[in-house]
């Protein structure tokens, strides 16, 4: 059961297909960005058109994204909640299981350690995935991450 993990983003969402065992192998992963210069609405719609197109190109059966938890910047939470909509969206309308992890399960999953950092975290996706070089962008290995912390929730599907 491959999982399609989220990171998501207005500017740039990382994506990554993860298929299960031990350890779990990386299938595919990229990030969608947007352009600047288009509307709010015109981004929103090309998230939501990139995400369905890469679940229709790797044909996931879960979609984990990482969910808000708390953000300092309030308009920034607005538009990065909007894009978690239309990429949760994106799931729903491919009849896929969606599931949604804060970034404190994420770390806790990932790393064992709630506080931990951003590389704490890339260098435990490299440990658990048995991989010598990074995942770039770090939005591509924050959803690799992401994708693991469903595994880790779900020991049945390793």
């Amino acid at each position: 059961m491959n999982v399609l993990g989220i990171d998501p983003g207005l500017a740039s969402t990382g994506w990554a297909i993860l298929e299960p065992g031990r350890p779990p192998r990386l299938a595919n992963y990229g990030c969608i960005r947007t352009n600047k210069s288009l509307t709010l609405p015109e981004r929103l719609a090309a998230i939501f058109q990139e995400t369905a197109a890469v679940i229709r190109e790797n044909n996931p059966q879960v979609l984990a994204i990482e969910e808000l938890f708390f953000a300092k910047n309030t308009k920034t939470a607005i538009l990065v909640s909007q894009a978690i909509g239309v990429i949760k969206l994106a799931g729903v309308k491919a009849k896929i299981a969606v599931f949604g992890y804060t970034p404190l399960h994420v770390k806790m999953a990932t790393v064992g350690y709630g506080q931990a950092d951003k590389h704490q975290v890339e260098f435990m996706v490299k440990k658990i995935l048995h991989r010598q070089e990074a995942i770039k962008p770090n939005h591509a290995a924050d959803a690799v991450a992401v994708a693991i912390t469903h595994l880790q929730h779900n020991p049945k599907l390793g």
